[in-house]
């Protein structure tokens, strides 16, 4: 099993088109994101260990706030529609 190391798996994941900072990429294989990772001891320091297949097959998280589910949708929907029926609602709050 070819194994690569965090650097060289950030070049492939840039070849792939996904652009992430080095950082971002070591965070991840401490957290175990990418199967198989290992740590090896070094001279120099910790370096990782990450398969070759493993970093070709990597699908990074999605960023940002998760999507509404339909039911959260329909009730945002009827509350606009209440709040645009009943033009004295502000009327009511003021007094």
């Amino acid at each position: 099993m070819e194994m690569v190391t965090t650097k060289k798996a950030q070049e492939i994941l840039e070849r792939r088109g996904i652009k992430l900072g080095y950082p971002t990429i070591a965070q991840w294989v401490r957290e175990g994101r990418f199967e198989g990772a290992v740590r090896d001891e070094t001279e120099r320091g910790p370096v990782w260990r990450i398969p070759v297949e493993s970093v070709k097959n990597f699908e990074p998280p999605r960023m940002g706030r998760p999507p509404k589910s339909k039911d959260a949708v329909e009730k945002s929907v009827a509350k606009k529609r209440i709040r645009q029926k009943d033009p004295t609602r502000l009327l009511k709050t003021l007094s």
